[in-house]
Protein backbone atom coordinates (compact mmCIF):
# COMPACT_ATOMS: atom_id res chain seq x y z
CA UNK A 1 0.00 0.00 0.00
CA UNK A 2 1.20 3.49 -0.83
CA UNK A 3 0.97 4.70 2.78
CA UNK A 4 3.66 2.16 3.75
CA UNK A 5 6.25 3.47 1.28
CA UNK A 6 9.29 5.55 2.11
CA UNK A 7 8.07 8.44 -0.07
CA UNK A 8 4.74 8.57 1.79
CA UNK A 9 6.42 8.54 5.20
CA UNK A 10 8.80 11.28 4.06
CA UNK A 11 5.82 13.39 2.99
CA UNK A 12 4.12 12.78 6.34
CA UNK A 13 7.20 14.04 8.20
CA UNK A 14 7.48 17.01 5.86
CA UNK A 15 3.81 17.84 6.47
CA UNK A 16 4.33 17.89 10.24
CA UNK A 17 7.11 20.46 9.85
CA UNK A 18 5.39 22.66 7.29
CA UNK A 19 1.63 22.31 7.82
CA UNK A 20 1.38 25.79 9.34
CA UNK A 21 3.44 27.58 6.68
CA UNK A 22 1.75 30.74 5.44
CA UNK A 23 1.64 31.21 1.68
CA UNK A 24 2.03 34.98 2.13
CA UNK A 25 5.38 34.33 3.81
CA UNK A 26 6.44 31.92 1.07
CA UNK A 27 5.85 34.63 -1.52
CA UNK A 28 7.80 37.17 0.55
CA UNK A 29 10.77 34.81 0.85
CA UNK A 30 10.85 33.91 -2.85
CA UNK A 31 10.36 36.67 -5.41
CA UNK A 32 10.41 34.06 -8.21
CA UNK A 33 7.68 31.88 -6.73
CA UNK A 34 5.00 32.79 -9.30
CA UNK A 35 7.38 31.95 -12.15
CA UNK A 36 8.64 28.78 -10.50
CA UNK A 37 5.24 27.21 -9.92
CA UNK A 38 3.62 27.60 -13.33
CA UNK A 39 3.37 25.70 -16.61
CA UNK A 40 2.61 27.44 -19.91
CA UNK A 41 1.31 25.39 -22.83
CA UNK A 42 0.22 28.39 -24.89
CA UNK A 43 -3.48 27.60 -25.08
CA UNK A 44 -3.55 26.59 -21.42
CA UNK A 45 -1.60 28.08 -18.52
CA UNK A 46 -1.44 26.74 -14.97
CA UNK A 47 -0.42 28.90 -11.99
CA UNK A 48 -0.12 26.68 -8.91
CA UNK A 49 1.94 29.08 -6.80
CA UNK A 50 -0.98 29.71 -4.39
CA UNK A 51 -0.55 26.32 -2.76
CA UNK A 52 0.89 25.27 0.59
CA UNK A 53 4.02 23.85 -0.96
CA UNK A 54 7.74 24.52 -1.24
CA UNK A 55 10.49 22.99 -3.34
CA UNK A 56 10.87 20.03 -0.99
CA UNK A 57 7.13 19.36 -1.06
CA UNK A 58 7.19 19.02 -4.83
CA UNK A 59 10.36 16.92 -4.71
CA UNK A 60 8.81 14.48 -2.24
CA UNK A 61 5.55 14.35 -4.20
CA UNK A 62 7.48 13.58 -7.39
CA UNK A 63 9.28 10.81 -5.49
CA UNK A 64 5.85 9.36 -4.81
CA UNK A 65 5.30 8.91 -8.56
CA UNK A 66 8.49 6.86 -8.74
CA UNK A 67 7.37 4.60 -5.89
CA UNK A 68 4.13 3.78 -7.76
CA UNK A 69 5.91 3.47 -11.15
CA UNK A 70 3.65 6.11 -12.66
CA UNK A 71 5.63 6.37 -15.89
CA UNK A 72 5.19 2.64 -16.52
CA UNK A 73 1.45 2.89 -15.78
CA UNK A 74 1.05 5.77 -18.26
CA UNK A 75 2.88 3.78 -20.94
CA UNK A 76 0.68 0.78 -20.19
CA UNK A 77 -2.48 2.81 -20.81
CA UNK A 78 -1.20 4.33 -24.04
CA UNK A 79 -0.05 0.95 -25.36
CA UNK A 80 -3.46 -0.69 -24.91
CA UNK A 81 -2.67 -2.92 -21.94
CA UNK A 82 -5.68 -4.03 -19.90
CA UNK A 83 -5.23 -1.69 -16.97
CA UNK A 84 -8.95 -1.92 -16.09
CA UNK A 85 -8.16 -5.01 -14.07
CA UNK A 86 -11.58 -5.81 -12.60
CA UNK A 87 -13.19 -5.87 -16.05
CA UNK A 88 -10.09 -7.10 -17.95
CA UNK A 89 -10.27 -4.22 -20.44
CA UNK A 90 -7.92 -1.78 -22.06
CA UNK A 91 -8.51 1.93 -21.38
CA UNK A 92 -8.22 3.73 -24.69
CA UNK A 93 -10.17 6.95 -24.78
CA UNK A 94 -6.77 8.35 -25.78
CA UNK A 95 -7.05 6.35 -29.04
CA UNK A 96 -10.19 8.29 -29.98
CA UNK A 97 -8.13 11.48 -30.25
CA UNK A 98 -5.00 9.86 -31.71
CA UNK A 99 -4.57 12.47 -34.44
CA UNK A 100 -1.31 11.01 -35.78
CA UNK A 101 -3.12 7.72 -36.41
CA UNK A 102 -0.26 5.81 -34.81
CA UNK A 103 -1.32 2.15 -34.47
CA UNK A 104 -2.68 1.22 -31.02
CA UNK A 105 -3.20 -2.47 -30.36
CA UNK A 106 -5.65 -4.39 -28.20
CA UNK A 107 -5.24 -8.17 -28.23
CA UNK A 108 -2.92 -7.81 -31.21
CA UNK A 109 -5.39 -5.80 -33.31
CA UNK A 110 -4.90 -2.16 -34.31
CA UNK A 111 -8.04 -0.32 -33.14
CA UNK A 112 -7.44 2.79 -35.25
CA UNK A 113 -9.09 1.58 -38.52
CA UNK A 114 -12.40 0.94 -36.69
CA UNK A 115 -12.22 4.28 -34.90
CA UNK A 116 -11.50 6.13 -38.15
CA UNK A 117 -14.36 4.35 -39.90
CA UNK A 118 -16.85 5.47 -37.24
CA UNK A 119 -15.56 9.05 -37.39
CA UNK A 120 -15.91 9.01 -41.18
CA UNK A 121 -19.48 7.78 -40.84
CA UNK A 122 -20.19 10.49 -38.24
CA UNK A 123 -18.83 13.18 -40.56
CA UNK A 124 -20.99 12.14 -43.50
CA UNK A 125 -24.09 11.89 -41.33
CA UNK A 126 -23.49 15.23 -39.59
CA UNK A 127 -22.95 16.95 -42.93
CA UNK A 128 -26.11 15.37 -44.33
CA UNK A 129 -28.18 16.59 -41.37
CA UNK A 130 -26.62 20.04 -41.12
CA UNK A 131 -26.94 20.75 -44.85
CA UNK A 132 -30.43 19.29 -45.19
CA UNK A 133 -29.66 16.15 -47.21
CA UNK A 134 -30.94 13.83 -44.45
CA UNK A 135 -34.51 15.07 -43.93
CA UNK A 136 -37.40 14.20 -41.66
CA UNK A 137 -40.43 12.15 -42.66
CA UNK A 138 -42.30 15.16 -44.07
CA UNK A 139 -39.30 16.41 -46.04
CA UNK A 140 -38.36 19.19 -43.65
CA UNK A 141 -34.81 19.87 -42.52
CA UNK A 142 -33.96 18.48 -39.06
CA UNK A 143 -32.95 21.47 -36.95
CA UNK A 144 -33.57 20.19 -33.40
CA UNK A 145 -31.33 17.54 -31.83
CA UNK A 146 -32.50 15.66 -28.73
CA UNK A 147 -29.86 13.50 -27.03
CA UNK A 148 -31.33 10.70 -24.88
CA UNK A 149 -28.84 9.06 -22.52
CA UNK A 150 -27.73 9.01 -18.91
CA UNK A 151 -24.42 9.20 -17.05
CA UNK A 152 -21.52 9.31 -19.47
CA UNK A 153 -23.97 9.20 -22.37
CA UNK A 154 -25.37 12.54 -21.23
CA UNK A 155 -23.02 14.51 -18.97
CA UNK A 156 -20.09 14.81 -21.37
CA UNK A 157 -22.10 15.66 -24.50
CA UNK A 158 -24.33 18.04 -22.50
CA UNK A 159 -21.37 19.85 -20.96
CA UNK A 160 -19.41 20.12 -24.22
CA UNK A 161 -22.39 21.13 -26.36
CA UNK A 162 -23.24 23.89 -23.88
CA UNK A 163 -19.60 24.98 -23.63
CA UNK A 164 -19.34 25.29 -27.43
CA UNK A 165 -22.66 27.08 -27.96
CA UNK A 166 -20.89 29.87 -29.84
CA UNK A 167 -20.03 27.29 -32.53
CA UNK A 168 -23.54 25.91 -33.06
CA UNK A 169 -25.09 25.99 -36.51
CA UNK A 170 -27.23 29.12 -36.43
CA UNK A 171 -30.45 27.35 -37.44
CA UNK A 172 -30.11 24.45 -34.97
CA UNK A 173 -30.92 23.90 -31.31
CA UNK A 174 -30.21 21.04 -28.93
CA UNK A 175 -31.87 19.40 -25.90
CA UNK A 176 -30.87 16.62 -23.54
CA UNK A 177 -33.08 14.10 -21.74
CA UNK A 178 -31.47 11.95 -19.03
CA UNK A 179 -33.57 11.78 -15.86
CA UNK A 180 -36.21 9.04 -15.69
CA UNK A 181 -38.56 11.59 -14.11
CA UNK A 182 -41.34 12.08 -16.66
CA UNK A 183 -40.98 15.83 -16.32
CA UNK A 184 -37.62 15.60 -18.12
CA UNK A 185 -39.35 14.26 -21.24
CA UNK A 186 -42.34 16.55 -20.94
CA UNK A 187 -40.18 19.67 -20.61
CA UNK A 188 -38.44 18.91 -23.91
CA UNK A 189 -41.37 17.48 -25.90
CA UNK A 190 -43.50 20.50 -25.07
CA UNK A 191 -40.99 22.77 -26.80
CA UNK A 192 -40.11 20.94 -30.01
CA UNK A 193 -41.66 20.17 -33.39
CA UNK A 194 -41.81 16.48 -34.40
CA UNK A 195 -41.30 17.34 -38.08
CA UNK A 196 -37.90 18.94 -37.45
CA UNK A 197 -36.55 16.85 -34.56
CA UNK A 198 -33.82 14.21 -34.62
CA UNK A 199 -33.50 11.98 -31.55
CA UNK A 200 -30.08 10.49 -30.72
CA UNK A 201 -30.41 7.47 -28.38
CA UNK A 202 -27.12 6.73 -26.62
CA UNK A 203 -26.89 3.34 -24.93
CA UNK A 204 -24.12 0.83 -25.57
CA UNK A 205 -26.31 -2.19 -24.78
CA UNK A 206 -29.60 -0.51 -25.74
CA UNK A 207 -31.04 -1.86 -22.49
CA UNK A 208 -30.41 0.99 -20.02
CA UNK A 209 -33.78 1.35 -18.29
CA UNK A 210 -33.75 5.15 -17.92
CA UNK A 211 -32.63 5.74 -21.50
CA UNK A 212 -34.96 3.21 -23.12
CA UNK A 213 -37.94 4.38 -21.06
CA UNK A 214 -37.34 7.97 -22.15
CA UNK A 215 -36.72 6.87 -25.73
CA UNK A 216 -39.98 4.90 -25.73
CA UNK A 217 -41.93 7.95 -24.56
CA UNK A 218 -40.34 10.09 -27.28
CA UNK A 219 -41.04 7.39 -29.88
CA UNK A 220 -44.73 7.28 -28.96
CA UNK A 221 -44.91 11.08 -29.15
CA UNK A 222 -43.39 11.03 -32.63
CA UNK A 223 -45.55 8.16 -33.90
CA UNK A 224 -48.70 9.85 -32.60
CA UNK A 225 -47.76 12.92 -34.63
CA UNK A 226 -46.21 11.46 -37.81
CA UNK A 227 -46.93 7.73 -37.91
CA UNK A 228 -44.82 4.59 -37.45
CA UNK A 229 -42.67 4.98 -40.62
CA UNK A 230 -41.31 8.29 -39.28
CA UNK A 231 -39.22 6.51 -36.63
CA UNK A 232 -36.40 5.62 -39.03
CA UNK A 233 -36.21 9.24 -40.20
CA UNK A 234 -36.18 10.82 -36.76
CA UNK A 235 -34.19 8.40 -34.57
CA UNK A 236 -30.56 7.31 -34.70
CA UNK A 237 -28.61 5.24 -32.18
CA UNK A 238 -25.17 5.18 -30.60
CA UNK A 239 -24.95 1.55 -29.57
CA UNK A 240 -23.49 -1.88 -30.24
CA UNK A 241 -26.75 -3.84 -30.05
CA UNK A 242 -27.92 -3.89 -33.66
CA UNK A 243 -30.78 -6.32 -32.95
CA UNK A 244 -32.42 -4.07 -30.34
CA UNK A 245 -31.74 -0.94 -32.36
CA UNK A 246 -33.49 -2.49 -35.36
CA UNK A 247 -36.35 -3.73 -33.18
CA UNK A 248 -36.89 -0.14 -32.01
CA UNK A 249 -37.36 0.88 -35.64
CA UNK A 250 -34.01 2.54 -36.29
CA UNK A 251 -32.19 1.81 -39.54
CA UNK A 252 -28.93 0.17 -38.45
CA UNK A 253 -27.16 2.19 -41.16
CA UNK A 254 -27.76 5.03 -38.71
CA UNK A 255 -26.25 3.20 -35.75
CA UNK A 256 -22.86 4.43 -34.55
CA UNK A 257 -20.59 2.06 -32.67
CA UNK A 258 -18.23 2.52 -29.73
CA UNK A 259 -16.14 0.02 -27.82
CA UNK A 260 -15.59 -1.69 -24.47
CA UNK A 261 -12.20 -0.02 -24.14
CA UNK A 262 -14.02 3.33 -23.81
CA UNK A 263 -15.66 3.83 -20.42
CA UNK A 264 -18.90 5.80 -20.23
CA UNK A 265 -17.44 8.84 -18.49
CA UNK A 266 -14.64 8.95 -21.08
CA UNK A 267 -16.89 8.42 -24.10
CA UNK A 268 -17.73 11.94 -25.29
CA UNK A 269 -14.72 11.64 -27.64
CA UNK A 270 -16.42 8.74 -29.46
CA UNK A 271 -19.72 8.48 -31.34
CA UNK A 272 -21.30 9.27 -27.94
CA UNK A 273 -20.34 12.83 -28.90
CA UNK A 274 -22.57 12.68 -32.00
CA UNK A 275 -24.83 15.43 -30.62
CA UNK A 276 -21.75 17.65 -30.17
CA UNK A 277 -20.67 17.02 -33.76
CA UNK A 278 -24.17 17.65 -35.08
CA UNK A 279 -24.34 21.01 -33.35
CA UNK A 280 -20.82 22.37 -33.94
CA UNK A 281 -19.84 20.42 -37.06
CA UNK A 282 -17.43 17.52 -37.36
CA UNK A 283 -14.53 19.88 -38.06
CA UNK A 284 -14.95 21.55 -34.68
CA UNK A 285 -15.49 18.17 -33.01
CA UNK A 286 -12.14 17.09 -34.47
CA UNK A 287 -10.56 20.31 -33.18
CA UNK A 288 -11.75 19.27 -29.72
CA UNK A 289 -10.10 15.88 -30.26
CA UNK A 290 -6.91 17.65 -31.35
CA UNK A 291 -6.84 19.72 -28.16
CA UNK A 292 -7.28 16.57 -26.08
CA UNK A 293 -4.51 14.88 -28.06
CA UNK A 294 -2.19 17.81 -27.36
CA UNK A 295 -2.80 17.30 -23.64
CA UNK A 296 -2.32 13.54 -24.08
CA UNK A 297 1.10 14.11 -25.61
CA UNK A 298 2.04 16.62 -22.91
CA UNK A 299 0.98 14.11 -20.26
CA UNK A 300 2.76 11.17 -21.88
CA UNK A 301 6.03 12.88 -22.79
CA UNK A 302 6.66 15.66 -20.25
CA UNK A 303 8.81 15.29 -17.14
CA UNK A 304 6.56 15.13 -14.11
CA UNK A 305 8.00 18.34 -12.62
CA UNK A 306 6.40 20.24 -15.55
CA UNK A 307 3.46 17.94 -16.25
CA UNK A 308 0.14 19.70 -15.60
CA UNK A 309 -2.09 16.64 -14.91
CA UNK A 310 0.60 15.12 -12.68
CA UNK A 311 1.09 18.36 -10.73
CA UNK A 312 -2.67 18.77 -10.17
CA UNK A 313 -2.99 15.14 -9.10
CA UNK A 314 -0.11 15.40 -6.63
CA UNK A 315 -1.51 18.58 -5.10
CA UNK A 316 -4.84 16.79 -4.66
CA UNK A 317 -3.11 13.89 -2.88
CA UNK A 318 -1.15 16.34 -0.71
CA UNK A 319 -4.33 18.01 0.53
CA UNK A 320 -6.54 14.92 0.73
CA UNK A 321 -4.15 12.54 2.43
CA UNK A 322 -1.97 14.81 4.55
CA UNK A 323 -3.98 17.95 5.35
CA UNK A 324 -7.27 16.02 5.46
CA UNK A 325 -9.04 18.34 2.99
CA UNK A 326 -11.66 15.94 1.64
CA UNK A 327 -13.33 18.26 -0.90
CA UNK A 328 -12.27 20.50 -3.74
CA UNK A 329 -14.07 22.95 -5.97
CA UNK A 330 -13.90 23.79 -9.67
CA UNK A 331 -15.01 27.33 -10.47
CA UNK A 332 -15.11 28.27 -14.17
CA UNK A 333 -15.44 32.00 -14.75
CA UNK A 334 -17.32 31.45 -17.99
CA UNK A 335 -21.08 31.04 -18.29
CA UNK A 336 -20.77 28.44 -21.05
CA UNK A 337 -18.64 26.24 -18.75
CA UNK A 338 -21.27 26.24 -16.00
CA UNK A 339 -21.90 22.48 -16.35
CA UNK A 340 -18.21 21.57 -16.20
CA UNK A 341 -18.27 20.85 -12.43
CA UNK A 342 -21.26 18.54 -12.87
CA UNK A 343 -19.40 16.64 -15.59
CA UNK A 344 -16.24 16.45 -13.48
CA UNK A 345 -18.21 15.07 -10.55
CA UNK A 346 -18.80 11.88 -12.50
CA UNK A 347 -15.29 11.82 -13.94
CA UNK A 348 -13.62 12.15 -10.56
CA UNK A 349 -15.99 10.62 -8.00
CA UNK A 350 -17.09 7.65 -10.13
CA UNK A 351 -13.45 6.96 -11.02
CA UNK A 352 -11.78 7.30 -7.63
CA UNK A 353 -14.62 6.82 -5.16
CA UNK A 354 -13.20 3.40 -4.29
CA UNK A 355 -12.25 1.60 -1.08
CA UNK A 356 -10.72 -1.61 -2.50
CA UNK A 357 -7.22 -1.56 -3.98
CA UNK A 358 -6.14 -3.38 -7.13
CA UNK A 359 -4.59 -6.06 -4.90
CA UNK A 360 -8.11 -6.88 -3.63
CA UNK A 361 -7.54 -5.43 -0.14
CA UNK A 362 -9.43 -2.60 1.55
CA UNK A 363 -7.44 0.62 1.57
CA UNK A 364 -6.43 2.27 4.85
CA UNK A 365 -6.29 5.84 3.57
CA UNK A 366 -8.52 8.42 1.95
CA UNK A 367 -9.15 8.15 -1.80
CA UNK A 368 -11.46 10.26 -4.01
CA UNK A 369 -12.45 13.71 -2.83
CA UNK A 370 -15.90 15.30 -2.98
CA UNK A 371 -16.03 17.65 -5.98
CA UNK A 372 -18.43 20.54 -6.38
CA UNK A 373 -18.52 23.91 -8.09
CA UNK A 374 -20.36 26.31 -10.32
CA UNK A 375 -19.89 29.34 -12.51
CA UNK A 376 -18.32 32.52 -11.16
CA UNK A 377 -19.52 35.05 -10.25
CA UNK A 378 -22.82 33.34 -9.33
CA UNK A 379 -21.23 31.02 -6.76
CA UNK A 380 -19.53 33.93 -4.99
CA UNK A 381 -23.01 34.68 -3.69
CA UNK A 382 -23.83 31.13 -2.65
CA UNK A 383 -21.08 28.96 -1.12
CA UNK A 384 -18.05 31.29 -1.12
CA UNK A 385 -18.92 32.43 2.40
CA UNK A 386 -17.91 28.97 3.61
CA UNK A 387 -14.77 28.95 1.45
CA UNK A 388 -13.51 32.20 2.96
CA UNK A 389 -14.62 31.99 6.59
CA UNK A 390 -15.86 28.46 7.18
CA UNK A 391 -14.07 25.90 9.33
CA UNK A 392 -13.46 23.59 6.35
CA UNK A 393 -10.61 24.39 3.97
CA UNK A 394 -11.46 23.52 0.38
CA UNK A 395 -8.82 23.84 -2.37
CA UNK A 396 -10.10 25.36 -5.61
CA UNK A 397 -9.40 25.38 -9.32
CA UNK A 398 -10.26 28.70 -10.95
CA UNK A 399 -10.69 28.51 -14.74
CA UNK A 400 -10.48 31.79 -16.65
CA UNK A 401 -10.71 32.46 -20.41
CA UNK A 402 -8.57 35.49 -21.28
CA UNK A 403 -10.88 36.39 -24.17
CA UNK A 404 -14.68 36.27 -24.06
CA UNK A 405 -16.96 35.35 -26.95
CA UNK A 406 -19.14 38.26 -25.90
CA UNK A 407 -17.06 41.36 -25.23
CA UNK A 408 -19.86 43.63 -24.01
CA UNK A 409 -18.70 46.81 -22.29
CA UNK A 410 -16.53 45.93 -19.28
CA UNK A 411 -18.33 42.67 -18.43
CA UNK A 412 -15.33 40.44 -19.06
CA UNK A 413 -12.86 42.66 -17.21
CA UNK A 414 -15.17 42.64 -14.17
CA UNK A 415 -15.53 38.86 -14.43
CA UNK A 416 -11.77 38.27 -14.62
CA UNK A 417 -11.10 40.78 -11.84
CA UNK A 418 -13.43 38.80 -9.59
CA UNK A 419 -11.72 35.51 -10.43
CA UNK A 420 -8.25 36.86 -9.71
CA UNK A 421 -9.44 38.61 -6.55
CA UNK A 422 -10.92 35.42 -5.13
CA UNK A 423 -7.64 33.53 -5.43
CA UNK A 424 -5.73 36.41 -3.85
CA UNK A 425 -8.27 36.86 -1.05
CA UNK A 426 -8.31 33.15 -0.20
CA UNK A 427 -4.53 33.16 0.04
CA UNK A 428 -3.92 36.50 1.80
CA UNK A 429 -6.97 36.71 4.04
CA UNK A 430 -7.28 39.60 6.49
CA UNK A 431 -6.05 39.50 10.07
CA UNK A 432 -8.15 40.73 13.00
CA UNK A 433 -5.71 43.65 13.35
CA UNK A 434 -6.08 44.56 9.67
CA UNK A 435 -9.84 44.35 10.00
CA UNK A 436 -9.74 46.66 13.01
CA UNK A 437 -7.64 49.22 11.16
CA UNK A 438 -10.02 49.11 8.21
CA UNK A 439 -13.02 49.66 10.48
CA UNK A 440 -11.29 52.57 12.18
CA UNK A 441 -10.64 54.25 8.83
CA UNK A 442 -14.33 53.87 7.98
CA UNK A 443 -15.22 55.87 11.11
CA UNK A 444 -16.39 53.11 13.42
CA UNK A 445 -16.21 53.63 17.18
CA UNK A 446 -13.95 51.56 19.43
CA UNK A 447 -16.98 49.63 20.66
CA UNK A 448 -18.09 48.91 17.09
CA UNK A 449 -14.57 47.87 16.11
CA UNK A 450 -14.35 45.50 19.07
CA UNK A 451 -17.71 44.03 18.14
CA UNK A 452 -17.03 43.61 14.39
CA UNK A 453 -13.30 43.00 13.87
CA UNK A 454 -13.43 39.21 14.19
CA UNK A 455 -16.46 38.97 11.90
CA UNK A 456 -14.56 41.04 9.33
CA UNK A 457 -11.39 38.91 9.49
CA UNK A 458 -10.40 36.13 7.09
CA UNK A 459 -7.99 33.35 8.03
CA UNK A 460 -6.51 33.14 4.53
CA UNK A 461 -3.83 30.58 3.61
CA UNK A 462 -6.44 28.74 1.56
CA UNK A 463 -5.04 27.13 -1.58
CA UNK A 464 -6.10 27.47 -5.20
CA UNK A 465 -4.89 26.82 -8.74
CA UNK A 466 -5.56 29.24 -11.56
CA UNK A 467 -5.99 27.77 -15.05
CA UNK A 468 -6.09 30.32 -17.86
CA UNK A 469 -7.18 29.42 -21.38
CA UNK A 470 -6.87 31.91 -24.20
CA UNK A 471 -10.48 31.46 -25.31
CA UNK A 472 -13.17 28.83 -24.82
CA UNK A 473 -12.96 27.13 -28.22
CA UNK A 474 -13.08 23.44 -29.20
CA UNK A 475 -9.30 23.01 -28.96
CA UNK A 476 -9.01 24.58 -25.48
CA UNK A 477 -12.02 22.62 -24.24
CA UNK A 478 -10.38 19.40 -25.42
CA UNK A 479 -7.19 20.27 -23.57
CA UNK A 480 -9.07 21.15 -20.40
CA UNK A 481 -11.11 17.95 -20.23
CA UNK A 482 -8.15 15.69 -21.06
CA UNK A 483 -6.17 17.47 -18.33
CA UNK A 484 -8.74 16.47 -15.70
CA UNK A 485 -9.02 12.92 -17.09
CA UNK A 486 -5.30 12.37 -16.66
CA UNK A 487 -5.27 14.02 -13.25
CA UNK A 488 -7.88 11.51 -12.07
CA UNK A 489 -5.89 8.61 -13.56
CA UNK A 490 -2.69 9.68 -11.78
CA UNK A 491 -4.46 9.86 -8.43
CA UNK A 492 -5.91 6.39 -9.00
CA UNK A 493 -2.41 5.05 -9.65
CA UNK A 494 -1.09 6.67 -6.46
CA UNK A 495 -3.98 5.32 -4.38
CA UNK A 496 -3.56 1.88 -6.02
CA UNK A 497 -7.21 1.69 -7.11
CA UNK A 498 -8.85 0.95 -10.46
CA UNK A 499 -10.17 4.28 -11.76
CA UNK A 500 -12.02 2.65 -14.66
CA UNK A 501 -14.81 0.54 -13.21
CA UNK A 502 -17.95 1.79 -11.47
CA UNK A 503 -19.36 -1.12 -9.54
CA UNK A 504 -20.61 1.20 -6.82
CA UNK A 505 -23.53 2.30 -9.00
CA UNK A 506 -24.88 -1.26 -9.36
CA UNK A 507 -26.45 -2.09 -5.98
CA UNK A 508 -29.01 0.71 -5.99
CA UNK A 509 -30.06 -0.17 -9.56
CA UNK A 510 -30.49 -3.84 -8.65
CA UNK A 511 -32.63 -3.01 -5.64
CA UNK A 512 -34.74 -0.56 -7.67
CA UNK A 513 -35.62 -3.39 -10.06
CA UNK A 514 -36.86 -5.47 -7.12
CA UNK A 515 -38.98 -2.59 -5.77
CA UNK A 516 -40.50 -1.61 -9.13
CA UNK A 517 -42.97 -4.56 -9.38
CA UNK A 518 -44.24 -3.73 -5.89
CA UNK A 519 -45.01 -0.16 -6.90
CA UNK A 520 -46.65 -1.29 -10.14
CA UNK A 521 -48.87 -4.01 -8.69
CA UNK A 522 -49.47 -6.34 -5.77
CA UNK A 523 -46.07 -7.98 -5.64
CA UNK A 524 -44.28 -8.01 -2.31
CA UNK A 525 -40.65 -8.28 -1.33
CA UNK A 526 -38.43 -8.49 1.70
CA UNK A 527 -37.13 -5.11 2.83
CA UNK A 528 -36.06 -3.31 5.97
CA UNK A 529 -39.04 -1.94 7.89
CA UNK A 530 -38.41 1.66 6.75
CA UNK A 531 -38.35 0.80 3.03
CA UNK A 532 -41.34 -1.52 3.36
CA UNK A 533 -43.44 1.16 5.10
CA UNK A 534 -42.43 3.77 2.50
CA UNK A 535 -43.52 1.48 -0.35
CA UNK A 536 -46.85 0.97 1.38
CA UNK A 537 -47.29 4.70 2.03
CA UNK A 538 -46.48 5.76 -1.55
CA UNK A 539 -48.85 3.16 -3.02
CA UNK A 540 -51.58 4.40 -0.71
CA UNK A 541 -50.97 8.05 -1.64
CA UNK A 542 -50.98 7.23 -5.36
CA UNK A 543 -54.44 5.64 -5.06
Amino acid sequence: MINKTYAWKRLAAHYRWHKKDEMKDLFLRDSERAQKYKVDLGNLYLDYSKNRINDKTMKYLINLTKEVKLKEKIDAMFSGQKINTTENRAVLHIALRNRTNTPIYVDGKDVMPEINAVFSKMKHFCDDVRYGKFKGATGKKLTTIVNIGIGGSDLGPFMATTALKEYWAKDMKCYFISNIDGSACEDVLSEIDPETTLFVIVSKTFTTIETLTNAGTCRKWLVDALGEPAVSKHFVAVSTNAAEVSKFGINTDNMFEFWNFVGGRYSMWSAVGLSIALMVGMENFERMLAGANAMDMHFKNTEFEYNIPVILALLGVWYNNFFGFKSYGVIPYDQDLRFLPKYLQQLDMESNGKSVAVNNKFVKYSTGAVLFGGAGTDVQHSFFQLLHQGTSIIPLDFIIPAISHNEIGFHHEILVANALAQGEALMCGKTVHEAAEELAKSGKTKAEISQLKRYKSFAGNRPSNTIVIKKLDPYSLGMLIAMYEHKVFVQGVIWNINSFDQMGVELGKQMALSILPELQGNASGIHDSSTASLIKLIKKMRK
